[in-house]
Protein backbone atom coordinates (compact mmCIF):
# COMPACT_ATOMS: atom_id res chain seq x y z
CA UNK A 1 0.00 0.00 0.00
CA UNK A 2 1.15 3.55 -0.76
CA UNK A 3 -0.22 7.03 -0.14
CA UNK A 4 -1.00 9.69 -2.76
CA UNK A 5 -1.82 13.29 -1.81
CA UNK A 6 -3.75 15.21 -4.47
CA UNK A 7 -6.31 18.05 -4.32
CA UNK A 8 -5.87 18.16 -0.52
CA UNK A 9 -7.08 14.58 -0.42
CA UNK A 10 -5.20 11.45 0.64
CA UNK A 11 -5.61 8.21 -1.27
CA UNK A 12 -4.47 4.82 0.00
CA UNK A 13 -3.70 2.65 -3.03
CA UNK A 14 -2.75 -1.01 -3.37
CA UNK A 15 -1.93 -1.21 -7.09
CA UNK A 16 -0.21 0.90 -9.75
CA UNK A 17 -2.66 3.64 -10.69
CA UNK A 18 -2.49 6.15 -13.59
CA UNK A 19 -2.67 9.74 -12.33
CA UNK A 20 -5.52 10.48 -14.70
CA UNK A 21 -7.85 8.19 -12.72
CA UNK A 22 -7.49 10.44 -9.66
CA UNK A 23 -8.15 13.71 -11.48
CA UNK A 24 -11.89 13.42 -12.18
CA UNK A 25 -11.30 15.89 -15.00
CA UNK A 26 -13.97 15.38 -17.66
CA UNK A 27 -13.27 18.84 -19.08
CA UNK A 28 -9.61 18.01 -19.72
CA UNK A 29 -8.45 21.08 -17.83
CA UNK A 30 -5.22 19.52 -16.60
CA UNK A 31 -2.56 18.48 -19.11
CA UNK A 32 0.28 17.29 -16.84
CA UNK A 33 1.23 16.81 -13.18
CA UNK A 34 4.14 17.19 -10.83
CA UNK A 35 4.84 14.01 -8.87
CA UNK A 36 7.29 14.62 -6.03
CA UNK A 37 8.72 17.55 -8.00
CA UNK A 38 9.09 15.63 -11.25
CA UNK A 39 7.06 16.51 -14.34
CA UNK A 40 4.93 13.57 -15.38
CA UNK A 41 2.28 12.81 -17.98
CA UNK A 42 -1.29 12.14 -16.92
CA UNK A 43 -0.89 8.47 -17.86
CA UNK A 44 2.03 8.10 -15.46
CA UNK A 45 1.40 5.18 -13.12
CA UNK A 46 1.75 5.94 -9.41
CA UNK A 47 3.31 3.20 -7.32
CA UNK A 48 4.91 4.94 -4.33
CA UNK A 49 4.19 7.56 -1.66
CA UNK A 50 3.94 10.92 -3.38
CA UNK A 51 2.48 14.39 -3.60
CA UNK A 52 0.74 15.11 -6.89
CA UNK A 53 0.13 18.64 -8.20
CA UNK A 54 -2.13 18.86 -11.30
CA UNK A 55 -0.99 21.46 -13.85
CA UNK A 56 -3.27 23.47 -16.11
CA UNK A 57 -2.29 25.92 -18.84
CA UNK A 58 -1.39 28.67 -16.38
CA UNK A 59 1.76 26.62 -15.67
CA UNK A 60 4.81 27.03 -17.89
CA UNK A 61 5.48 23.29 -17.66
CA UNK A 62 1.94 22.44 -18.79
CA UNK A 63 2.24 25.06 -21.53
CA UNK A 64 5.18 23.15 -23.00
CA UNK A 65 3.32 19.80 -22.82
CA UNK A 66 0.43 21.38 -24.71
CA UNK A 67 2.63 22.98 -27.38
CA UNK A 68 4.56 19.72 -27.86
CA UNK A 69 1.30 17.84 -28.38
CA UNK A 70 0.02 20.55 -30.72
CA UNK A 71 3.09 20.17 -32.94
CA UNK A 72 2.43 16.43 -33.05
CA UNK A 73 -1.20 17.11 -34.00
CA UNK A 74 -0.35 19.29 -36.98
CA UNK A 75 2.34 16.84 -38.14
CA UNK A 76 -0.27 14.06 -37.90
CA UNK A 77 -2.80 16.10 -39.89
CA UNK A 78 -0.29 16.66 -42.70
CA UNK A 79 0.65 12.96 -42.61
CA UNK A 80 -2.99 12.00 -43.08
CA UNK A 81 -3.73 14.52 -45.84
CA UNK A 82 -0.41 15.05 -47.59
CA UNK A 83 1.81 12.07 -46.75
CA UNK A 84 4.42 13.02 -49.35
CA UNK A 85 4.96 16.54 -47.97
CA UNK A 86 7.52 17.40 -45.33
CA UNK A 87 6.78 20.34 -43.05
CA UNK A 88 9.02 22.49 -40.91
CA UNK A 89 7.72 24.03 -37.68
CA UNK A 90 9.44 27.20 -36.47
CA UNK A 91 8.88 29.80 -33.78
CA UNK A 92 7.32 32.95 -35.20
CA UNK A 93 6.08 36.38 -34.20
CA UNK A 94 3.44 37.08 -31.55
CA UNK A 95 4.13 33.94 -29.44
CA UNK A 96 3.09 31.62 -32.28
CA UNK A 97 4.62 28.92 -34.45
CA UNK A 98 4.91 28.90 -38.22
CA UNK A 99 4.30 25.85 -40.40
CA UNK A 100 6.05 25.62 -43.76
CA UNK A 101 5.88 22.94 -46.45
CA UNK A 102 9.50 22.27 -47.39
CA UNK A 103 8.89 21.14 -50.99
CA UNK A 104 9.61 24.33 -52.96
CA UNK A 105 6.97 23.78 -55.66
CA UNK A 106 4.12 23.36 -53.17
CA UNK A 107 2.00 26.46 -52.64
CA UNK A 108 0.39 26.78 -49.23
CA UNK A 109 -3.00 28.34 -49.84
CA UNK A 110 -6.37 28.78 -48.15
CA UNK A 111 -7.65 25.47 -49.52
CA UNK A 112 -4.77 23.62 -47.85
CA UNK A 113 -5.29 25.62 -44.66
CA UNK A 114 -8.98 24.75 -44.58
CA UNK A 115 -8.23 21.06 -45.11
CA UNK A 116 -5.50 20.86 -42.48
CA UNK A 117 -7.52 22.78 -39.90
CA UNK A 118 -10.55 20.55 -40.50
CA UNK A 119 -8.40 17.43 -40.09
CA UNK A 120 -6.96 18.74 -36.84
CA UNK A 121 -10.46 19.45 -35.54
CA UNK A 122 -11.56 15.94 -36.59
CA UNK A 123 -8.63 14.39 -34.73
CA UNK A 124 -9.44 16.41 -31.62
CA UNK A 125 -13.10 15.39 -31.72
CA UNK A 126 -12.09 11.72 -32.14
CA UNK A 127 -10.03 11.95 -28.91
CA UNK A 128 -7.45 9.43 -30.14
CA UNK A 129 -4.93 8.30 -27.49
CA UNK A 130 -1.23 9.07 -27.77
CA UNK A 131 0.30 5.69 -26.98
CA UNK A 132 3.86 5.75 -25.68
CA UNK A 133 6.25 3.13 -26.99
CA UNK A 134 9.98 2.45 -26.89
CA UNK A 135 12.31 1.34 -29.69
CA UNK A 136 16.04 0.62 -29.75
CA UNK A 137 17.90 3.48 -31.38
CA UNK A 138 18.89 1.35 -34.37
CA UNK A 139 15.27 0.38 -35.08
CA UNK A 140 14.14 3.99 -34.68
CA UNK A 141 16.82 5.06 -37.16
CA UNK A 142 15.63 2.48 -39.70
CA UNK A 143 12.01 3.54 -39.21
CA UNK A 144 12.79 7.19 -39.91
CA UNK A 145 14.96 6.36 -42.92
CA UNK A 146 12.32 4.07 -44.42
CA UNK A 147 9.59 6.69 -43.89
CA UNK A 148 11.71 9.42 -45.53
CA UNK A 149 12.18 11.37 -42.29
CA UNK A 150 15.89 11.80 -42.87
CA UNK A 151 16.14 14.79 -40.54
CA UNK A 152 14.94 12.72 -37.57
CA UNK A 153 17.24 9.81 -38.45
CA UNK A 154 20.26 12.11 -38.64
CA UNK A 155 19.46 13.64 -35.24
CA UNK A 156 19.37 10.18 -33.63
CA UNK A 157 23.06 9.72 -34.44
CA UNK A 158 23.81 12.22 -31.68
CA UNK A 159 21.47 10.74 -29.09
CA UNK A 160 23.58 9.26 -26.26
CA UNK A 161 20.84 6.90 -25.02
CA UNK A 162 20.37 3.47 -26.64
CA UNK A 163 16.57 3.67 -26.73
CA UNK A 164 14.07 6.15 -28.18
CA UNK A 165 10.60 7.04 -26.99
CA UNK A 166 7.82 7.32 -29.54
CA UNK A 167 4.17 8.27 -29.47
CA UNK A 168 1.76 6.35 -31.64
CA UNK A 169 -1.55 7.79 -32.81
CA UNK A 170 -3.36 5.35 -35.08
CA UNK A 171 -0.70 4.13 -37.51
CA UNK A 172 1.45 7.27 -37.08
CA UNK A 173 4.68 7.32 -35.07
CA UNK A 174 6.57 10.44 -34.03
CA UNK A 175 8.58 11.89 -31.17
CA UNK A 176 8.56 15.58 -30.25
CA UNK A 177 11.29 15.67 -27.57
CA UNK A 178 8.86 16.35 -24.77
CA UNK A 179 5.93 15.03 -22.75
CA UNK A 180 2.48 14.72 -24.33
CA UNK A 181 -1.16 14.97 -23.36
CA UNK A 182 -3.00 11.62 -23.03
CA UNK A 183 -4.94 12.11 -26.27
CA UNK A 184 -5.82 14.45 -29.12
CA UNK A 185 -9.00 15.51 -27.28
CA UNK A 186 -6.99 17.78 -24.97
CA UNK A 187 -5.99 20.06 -27.87
CA UNK A 188 -9.23 21.91 -28.44
CA UNK A 189 -7.81 25.44 -28.22
CA UNK A 190 -5.88 26.71 -31.22
CA UNK A 191 -6.07 29.24 -34.05
CA UNK A 192 -4.57 28.78 -37.49
CA UNK A 193 -4.44 31.21 -40.41
CA UNK A 194 -2.39 32.26 -43.42
CA UNK A 195 0.53 34.64 -42.96
CA UNK A 196 3.10 35.53 -45.62
CA UNK A 197 2.51 32.29 -47.53
CA UNK A 198 2.75 30.05 -44.46
CA UNK A 199 0.45 28.83 -41.68
CA UNK A 200 0.54 30.55 -38.32
CA UNK A 201 -0.57 28.36 -35.41
CA UNK A 202 -1.52 29.92 -32.09
CA UNK A 203 -2.18 28.03 -28.87
CA UNK A 204 -2.73 28.93 -25.18
CA UNK A 205 0.24 30.51 -23.40
CA UNK A 206 0.89 30.50 -19.68
CA UNK A 207 2.08 34.13 -19.88
CA UNK A 208 -1.51 35.03 -20.84
CA UNK A 209 -3.23 33.03 -18.13
CA UNK A 210 -3.65 29.92 -20.27
CA UNK A 211 -5.42 31.85 -23.04
CA UNK A 212 -4.50 32.30 -26.69
CA UNK A 213 -2.92 35.76 -26.98
CA UNK A 214 -4.21 38.28 -29.47
CA UNK A 215 -2.15 38.05 -32.65
CA UNK A 216 -0.12 41.19 -33.20
CA UNK A 217 1.51 41.66 -36.56
CA UNK A 218 5.18 42.48 -36.08
CA UNK A 219 6.51 43.14 -39.60
CA UNK A 220 9.94 44.34 -38.51
CA UNK A 221 10.55 41.24 -36.42
CA UNK A 222 9.02 39.00 -39.10
CA UNK A 223 11.59 40.25 -41.62
CA UNK A 224 14.41 39.50 -39.18
CA UNK A 225 13.14 35.95 -38.62
CA UNK A 226 12.88 35.40 -42.38
CA UNK A 227 16.44 36.67 -42.78
CA UNK A 228 17.59 34.37 -39.95
CA UNK A 229 15.91 31.39 -41.64
CA UNK A 230 17.67 32.12 -44.93
CA UNK A 231 20.98 32.52 -43.13
CA UNK A 232 20.64 29.20 -41.29
CA UNK A 233 20.03 27.43 -44.60
CA UNK A 234 22.86 29.30 -46.29
CA UNK A 235 25.43 28.15 -43.73
CA UNK A 236 23.86 24.66 -43.62
CA UNK A 237 22.92 24.88 -39.95
CA UNK A 238 19.13 24.97 -39.74
CA UNK A 239 19.16 21.54 -38.03
CA UNK A 240 21.34 20.22 -35.21
CA UNK A 241 22.62 17.34 -37.35
CA UNK A 242 23.73 19.73 -40.09
CA UNK A 243 25.48 22.00 -37.61
CA UNK A 244 27.23 19.07 -35.97
CA UNK A 245 28.56 18.09 -39.41
CA UNK A 246 30.07 21.56 -39.73
CA UNK A 247 31.80 21.08 -36.38
CA UNK A 248 32.95 17.53 -37.15
CA UNK A 249 34.38 18.06 -40.59
CA UNK A 250 37.43 20.09 -39.57
CA UNK A 251 35.69 23.26 -40.70
CA UNK A 252 35.06 24.69 -37.24
CA UNK A 253 37.17 27.82 -37.80
CA UNK A 254 35.38 28.58 -41.05
CA UNK A 255 32.00 27.93 -39.43
CA UNK A 256 32.73 30.30 -36.53
CA UNK A 257 34.03 33.08 -38.76
CA UNK A 258 31.17 32.65 -41.20
CA UNK A 259 28.71 33.46 -38.41
CA UNK A 260 30.86 36.25 -36.98
CA UNK A 261 30.87 37.79 -40.47
CA UNK A 262 27.09 38.06 -40.33
CA UNK A 263 27.40 40.15 -37.16
CA UNK A 264 30.02 42.32 -38.86
CA UNK A 265 27.77 42.80 -41.88
CA UNK A 266 24.80 43.81 -39.71
CA UNK A 267 26.99 46.30 -37.82
CA UNK A 268 28.17 47.77 -41.12
CA UNK A 269 24.58 48.02 -42.36
CA UNK A 270 23.49 49.63 -39.10
CA UNK A 271 26.40 52.07 -39.12
CA UNK A 272 25.43 53.18 -42.60
CA UNK A 273 21.82 53.85 -41.58
CA UNK A 274 22.93 55.97 -38.64
CA UNK A 275 25.53 57.85 -40.70
CA UNK A 276 22.90 58.73 -43.32
CA UNK A 277 20.86 60.63 -40.73
CA UNK A 278 23.57 61.66 -38.29
CA UNK A 279 22.65 65.34 -38.61
CA UNK A 280 19.40 64.54 -36.78
CA UNK A 281 20.32 61.60 -34.55
CA UNK A 282 21.39 62.60 -31.05
CA UNK A 283 20.28 59.57 -29.02
CA UNK A 284 20.97 55.98 -30.07
CA UNK A 285 18.74 53.79 -27.89
CA UNK A 286 19.55 50.09 -27.42
CA UNK A 287 17.35 47.60 -25.57
CA UNK A 288 16.62 43.91 -25.59
CA UNK A 289 15.72 41.05 -23.27
CA UNK A 290 18.16 39.53 -20.80
CA UNK A 291 21.37 38.00 -22.20
CA UNK A 292 20.93 39.44 -25.67
CA UNK A 293 24.51 40.71 -25.69
CA UNK A 294 23.73 44.41 -25.31
CA UNK A 295 27.08 45.31 -23.70
CA UNK A 296 29.32 43.85 -26.40
CA UNK A 297 27.00 45.11 -29.11
CA UNK A 298 27.15 48.66 -27.73
CA UNK A 299 30.95 48.56 -27.74
CA UNK A 300 31.11 47.21 -31.27
CA UNK A 301 28.57 49.73 -32.54
CA UNK A 302 30.66 52.50 -31.03
CA UNK A 303 33.71 51.26 -32.94
CA UNK A 304 31.69 50.93 -36.16
CA UNK A 305 30.58 54.55 -35.83
CA UNK A 306 34.10 55.70 -35.01
CA UNK A 307 35.28 54.13 -38.27
CA UNK A 308 32.86 56.52 -40.00
CA UNK A 309 34.19 59.59 -38.19
CA UNK A 310 31.36 59.54 -35.62
CA UNK A 311 32.51 59.56 -31.98
CA UNK A 312 29.59 58.65 -29.73
CA UNK A 313 29.38 58.90 -25.96
CA UNK A 314 28.21 55.63 -24.37
CA UNK A 315 26.04 55.84 -21.24
CA UNK A 316 24.50 52.99 -19.26
CA UNK A 317 21.05 53.53 -17.83
CA UNK A 318 22.24 51.71 -14.68
CA UNK A 319 23.88 54.99 -13.72
CA UNK A 320 20.44 56.53 -13.20
CA UNK A 321 19.05 54.15 -10.59
CA UNK A 322 17.48 55.86 -7.62
CA UNK A 323 18.78 55.16 -4.12
CA UNK A 324 17.68 51.70 -3.03
CA UNK A 325 15.28 53.13 -0.47
CA UNK A 326 13.37 54.81 -3.31
CA UNK A 327 13.13 51.78 -5.60
CA UNK A 328 9.50 50.63 -6.21
CA UNK A 329 8.39 47.41 -4.53
CA UNK A 330 7.01 44.52 -6.61
CA UNK A 331 4.07 42.27 -5.76
CA UNK A 332 6.38 40.02 -3.74
CA UNK A 333 7.64 42.83 -1.53
CA UNK A 334 11.05 42.96 -3.22
CA UNK A 335 12.76 45.97 -4.82
CA UNK A 336 11.74 46.06 -8.50
CA UNK A 337 14.82 47.25 -10.37
CA UNK A 338 13.12 46.59 -13.71
CA UNK A 339 10.35 49.15 -13.13
CA UNK A 340 10.94 52.36 -15.09
CA UNK A 341 10.28 54.25 -11.86
CA UNK A 342 13.40 52.67 -10.40
CA UNK A 343 15.29 55.13 -12.61
CA UNK A 344 15.54 58.86 -12.02
CA UNK A 345 13.75 59.67 -15.28
CA UNK A 346 13.64 63.40 -14.63
CA UNK A 347 17.39 63.59 -14.03
CA UNK A 348 18.07 61.50 -17.12
CA UNK A 349 15.99 63.79 -19.34
CA UNK A 350 17.51 66.88 -17.79
CA UNK A 351 21.06 65.66 -18.37
CA UNK A 352 20.48 64.28 -21.89
CA UNK A 353 18.93 67.56 -22.99
CA UNK A 354 21.75 69.51 -21.39
CA UNK A 355 24.40 67.39 -23.15
CA UNK A 356 22.65 67.80 -26.50
CA UNK A 357 22.54 71.57 -25.89
CA UNK A 358 26.30 71.60 -25.37
CA UNK A 359 26.30 72.03 -21.61
CA UNK A 360 28.55 70.23 -19.16
CA UNK A 361 26.86 67.82 -16.75
CA UNK A 362 28.05 65.65 -13.89
CA UNK A 363 26.82 62.15 -14.67
CA UNK A 364 25.66 60.10 -11.66
CA UNK A 365 27.66 57.13 -10.39
CA UNK A 366 25.37 54.42 -8.98
CA UNK A 367 27.02 51.91 -6.65
CA UNK A 368 25.20 48.58 -6.44
CA UNK A 369 27.19 47.53 -3.39
CA UNK A 370 25.52 50.17 -1.22
CA UNK A 371 22.50 51.00 -3.38
CA UNK A 372 23.24 54.69 -3.51
CA UNK A 373 23.93 57.17 -6.27
CA UNK A 374 26.92 59.49 -6.07
CA UNK A 375 28.58 62.13 -8.21
CA UNK A 376 30.39 61.00 -11.31
CA UNK A 377 32.55 62.52 -14.02
CA UNK A 378 31.85 65.97 -15.48
CA UNK A 379 30.96 65.40 -19.13
CA UNK A 380 30.48 67.60 -22.19
CA UNK A 381 30.05 66.63 -25.82
CA UNK A 382 30.26 68.41 -29.16
CA UNK A 383 27.30 69.14 -31.38
CA UNK A 384 28.07 66.17 -33.66
CA UNK A 385 28.42 63.56 -30.87
CA UNK A 386 25.50 61.12 -30.57
CA UNK A 387 24.82 59.49 -27.20
CA UNK A 388 24.46 55.71 -27.01
CA UNK A 389 22.18 54.61 -24.18
CA UNK A 390 21.71 50.94 -23.34
CA UNK A 391 19.26 49.43 -20.88
CA UNK A 392 15.90 47.78 -20.35
CA UNK A 393 13.88 50.97 -20.93
CA UNK A 394 15.91 52.52 -23.74
CA UNK A 395 13.14 52.07 -26.35
CA UNK A 396 10.42 53.49 -24.09
CA UNK A 397 9.72 57.09 -25.09
CA UNK A 398 8.66 57.80 -21.52
CA UNK A 399 12.31 57.48 -20.51
CA UNK A 400 13.53 60.09 -23.01
CA UNK A 401 10.38 62.17 -23.29
CA UNK A 402 12.28 65.47 -23.53
CA UNK A 403 14.10 64.38 -26.69
CA UNK A 404 12.21 64.79 -29.99
CA UNK A 405 11.45 61.49 -31.69
CA UNK A 406 13.31 62.39 -34.88
CA UNK A 407 16.50 62.74 -32.81
CA UNK A 408 16.26 59.13 -31.57
CA UNK A 409 17.45 56.02 -33.38
CA UNK A 410 16.06 52.88 -31.71
CA UNK A 411 17.72 49.46 -31.87
CA UNK A 412 16.16 46.27 -30.57
CA UNK A 413 18.64 43.46 -29.96
CA UNK A 414 17.85 39.79 -29.30
CA UNK A 415 19.02 36.38 -30.53
CA UNK A 416 16.54 35.27 -33.19
CA UNK A 417 17.51 31.66 -33.87
CA UNK A 418 16.03 29.56 -36.64
CA UNK A 419 17.50 26.19 -35.68
CA UNK A 420 15.59 22.97 -35.06
CA UNK A 421 16.34 19.63 -33.45
CA UNK A 422 14.52 18.24 -36.49
CA UNK A 423 11.89 19.71 -38.79
CA UNK A 424 9.09 19.27 -36.22
CA UNK A 425 11.00 20.50 -33.16
CA UNK A 426 12.26 24.09 -33.03
CA UNK A 427 14.61 25.32 -30.33
CA UNK A 428 13.31 28.25 -28.30
CA UNK A 429 15.42 31.38 -28.47
CA UNK A 430 14.26 32.16 -24.95
CA UNK A 431 15.94 28.94 -23.82
CA UNK A 432 19.14 29.99 -25.58
CA UNK A 433 19.14 33.30 -23.72
CA UNK A 434 18.60 31.39 -20.49
CA UNK A 435 21.61 29.16 -21.26
CA UNK A 436 23.71 32.25 -21.97
CA UNK A 437 22.70 33.70 -18.63
CA UNK A 438 23.37 30.47 -16.73
CA UNK A 439 26.89 30.36 -18.15
CA UNK A 440 27.56 34.05 -17.52
CA UNK A 441 26.14 34.06 -13.99
CA UNK A 442 28.20 31.03 -13.07
CA UNK A 443 31.44 32.37 -14.54
CA UNK A 444 31.29 36.03 -13.54
CA UNK A 445 28.85 36.27 -10.63
CA UNK A 446 29.43 33.01 -8.78
CA UNK A 447 25.74 32.14 -9.10
CA UNK A 448 24.59 28.55 -9.45
CA UNK A 449 22.33 27.46 -12.28
CA UNK A 450 19.61 26.97 -9.68
CA UNK A 451 19.85 30.62 -8.65
CA UNK A 452 19.61 31.76 -12.28
CA UNK A 453 16.61 29.50 -12.87
CA UNK A 454 15.00 30.89 -9.73
CA UNK A 455 15.31 34.46 -11.01
CA UNK A 456 14.26 33.68 -14.57
CA UNK A 457 10.43 33.93 -14.12
CA UNK A 458 10.85 37.41 -12.65
CA UNK A 459 13.15 38.39 -15.50
CA UNK A 460 10.59 37.16 -18.01
CA UNK A 461 7.78 39.11 -16.35
CA UNK A 462 9.90 42.24 -16.67
CA UNK A 463 10.55 41.56 -20.34
CA UNK A 464 6.86 41.19 -21.12
CA UNK A 465 6.07 44.40 -19.28
CA UNK A 466 8.98 46.67 -20.20
CA UNK A 467 10.67 45.39 -23.38
CA UNK A 468 8.44 43.48 -25.78
CA UNK A 469 5.75 46.20 -26.03
CA UNK A 470 8.36 48.55 -27.54
CA UNK A 471 10.28 46.24 -29.89
CA UNK A 472 8.21 46.82 -33.02
CA UNK A 473 8.59 50.60 -33.02
CA UNK A 474 12.35 50.51 -33.49
CA UNK A 475 14.51 51.56 -36.44
CA UNK A 476 16.59 48.38 -36.56
CA UNK A 477 16.44 44.84 -35.14
CA UNK A 478 19.88 43.36 -34.52
CA UNK A 479 19.89 39.56 -34.46
CA UNK A 480 22.52 38.70 -31.85
CA UNK A 481 22.32 34.94 -32.45
CA UNK A 482 25.50 33.10 -33.36
CA UNK A 483 24.45 29.84 -34.97
CA UNK A 484 27.41 27.94 -33.53
CA UNK A 485 27.11 29.18 -29.96
CA UNK A 486 25.31 26.23 -28.38
CA UNK A 487 28.23 24.03 -29.40
CA UNK A 488 30.44 26.30 -27.26
CA UNK A 489 28.01 26.98 -24.41
CA UNK A 490 27.40 23.24 -23.90
CA UNK A 491 30.80 22.81 -22.23
CA UNK A 492 29.82 25.26 -19.48
CA UNK A 493 26.05 24.86 -19.32
CA UNK A 494 25.75 21.08 -18.96
CA UNK A 495 27.88 20.76 -15.78
CA UNK A 496 26.04 23.71 -14.22
CA UNK A 497 22.64 22.21 -15.03
CA UNK A 498 23.64 18.79 -13.70
CA UNK A 499 24.34 20.46 -10.33
CA UNK A 500 20.61 21.16 -9.92
CA UNK A 501 19.43 18.43 -7.58
CA UNK A 502 16.39 16.26 -8.23
CA UNK A 503 14.58 17.74 -5.21
CA UNK A 504 15.06 21.32 -6.43
CA UNK A 505 11.91 23.16 -7.57
CA UNK A 506 13.92 24.07 -10.70
CA UNK A 507 14.94 20.53 -11.61
CA UNK A 508 12.22 20.32 -14.28
CA UNK A 509 13.58 23.38 -16.08
CA UNK A 510 17.17 22.15 -15.80
CA UNK A 511 16.27 18.70 -17.08
CA UNK A 512 14.41 20.14 -20.08
CA UNK A 513 17.45 22.19 -21.10
CA UNK A 514 19.75 19.19 -20.73
CA UNK A 515 17.52 17.10 -22.99
CA UNK A 516 18.16 19.17 -26.13
CA UNK A 517 21.61 20.53 -25.27
CA UNK A 518 23.09 17.02 -25.17
CA UNK A 519 22.56 16.64 -28.93
CA UNK A 520 25.11 19.34 -29.81
CA UNK A 521 28.73 18.51 -30.54
CA UNK A 522 31.16 20.56 -28.46
CA UNK A 523 33.21 23.22 -30.22
CA UNK A 524 36.54 24.51 -28.92
CA UNK A 525 36.18 28.11 -27.84
CA UNK A 526 39.78 28.99 -28.72
CA UNK A 527 38.66 30.00 -32.21
CA UNK A 528 36.00 32.43 -30.95
CA UNK A 529 37.25 36.01 -31.62
CA UNK A 530 37.93 38.19 -28.58
CA UNK A 531 35.40 40.79 -29.78
CA UNK A 532 32.68 38.18 -30.37
CA UNK A 533 29.37 38.79 -28.67
CA UNK A 534 29.65 35.25 -27.28
CA UNK A 535 32.69 36.30 -25.24
CA UNK A 536 30.35 38.35 -23.05
CA UNK A 537 29.10 35.04 -21.65
CA UNK A 538 32.05 32.63 -21.79
CA UNK A 539 34.81 35.14 -20.94
CA UNK A 540 37.86 36.38 -22.79
CA UNK A 541 36.24 39.51 -24.20
CA UNK A 542 38.57 42.32 -25.25
CA UNK A 543 35.89 44.70 -23.93
CA UNK A 544 35.93 43.27 -20.39
CA UNK A 545 38.20 45.91 -18.84
CA UNK A 546 36.40 48.70 -20.69
CA UNK A 547 33.12 47.75 -19.00
CA UNK A 548 34.46 47.27 -15.48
Amino acid sequence: MFTVNIFNETHKLNARTPVIKLLKDDGKRYVAVKVNNRLRELNFELSYDCDVIPLDLTSSDADKVYSTSMRYLIALAFHNLYPDYQIKISYAISRSIMVTVIEPKVIMDKAMLTAVKAEMERLVAADIPFEKTVLPKEEAYDYFMNSNQIDKAQTLQYRPEKICHFYKCGDYLNYMYGYMTPSTGYLKDFNMFMYDGHFILQYPRYEYGGKIPEFKDEPTLAKVLKRAHKWAKLCNADLIAKMNKCVEESAAVDFINLNETLHNDMLHELGGLIAEDIENIRLICIAGPSSSGKTTFSNRLKIELMSRGINPLRISLDMYYKDRADIPIDEYGEPDFEDINALDVELFNEQMQALIDGEEVELPDYRFENGRSGKGTPTKISADTPIIIEGIHALNDELSKSIPKHQKFKIYIAPQFQINIDYHNPISYTDIRLLRRIVRDKKFRGATAERTLEMWPSVRRGEFKWIYPYQEGCNYVYNSALTYELCVLKKYALPALHEVSADSPYFIMANRLIKFLKYFKELDEKWVPCNSLLREFIGGSCFAEVDE
